[in-house]
């Protein structure tokens, strides 16, 4: 009989003790989820100006012209979902230039002391990477001088043509990037008069330049 006393009391026990726990285990606070941290999207959209500098080369004048170019850009862009669209201004200054010897102490030099571009951009953004194509205005001083034994002449002429090109930019920091770009700038007609003769043509050149441009 005491063991089936002590029997009934342990299958009374037992259950209390499981009701006991479940209550204490419901009074536990849970702690919540941390909250998703998400990266801050980034956007190419707005005004920005830079400067940049390389080099430039051109076999349509001379075959050996080639100099540094050097300048500054102004522009503004538009981002849409992953595509970008901008205008950009330019204005560079360049030593690119060539000469012949053309006998008798007589030397012809060509140069492209400056030119300024009006150009289209459409690009495509990876996050802060952005690959881009343009395209636009340009407009060319083009140089040409004669020296010799009976003296010098230098004239030049201002003219109007196009440019077309593309690049990379990358977003370095969240106002700065960085950039490297390619164009090829077609002159247009252009004429020189010097020492009475008549020089017409077109100059057309290719460019390589890195640039930094500051997003405001």
């Amino acid at each position: 009989m005491k063991r089936l006393h002590a029997l009934l009391l342990g299958c009374a026990v037992v259950p209390a003790i499981a009701l006991t726990s479940t209550a204490m285990a419901a009074d536990i606070p849970l702690k919540a989820p941390a909250p998703a941290v998400y990266a801050p999207y980034f956007s190419w959209t707005g005004f920005y100006a830079g400067i940049n500098g390389g080099y430039g080369w051109s076999s349509s004048f001379a075959d050996n012209a080639k100099g540094a170019i050097y300048g500054g850009q102004v522009g503004y862009n538009l981002q849409l979902s992953s595509f970008v669209v901008g205008l950009e201004g330019d204005f560079q200054g360049t030593s690119i230039k060539a000469s012949q010897d053309l006998g008798g102490g007589v030397t012809v030099e060509g140069k492209i002391p400056a030119f300024a571009t009006v150009r289209g951009r459409v690009g495509f953004a990876f996050d802060r990477m952005m690959i881009y194509g343009t395209g636009g205005w340009a407009y060319t001083d083009s140089k040409l001088s004669i020296s010799g034994p009976g003296g010098s002449a230098e004239a030049s002429n201002w003219s109007s043509g196009y440019a077309l090109g593309g690049g990379l930019e990358w977003a370095v920091w969240d106002r700065w990037s960085v950039k490297g770009e390619y164009l090829y700038v077609h002159s247009g007609d252009t004429s020189v008069t010097i020492a009475g003769a008549t020089a017409s043509g077109s100059y057309n050149f290719n460019t390589v330049r890195a640039g930094l441009n500051y997003r405001f």
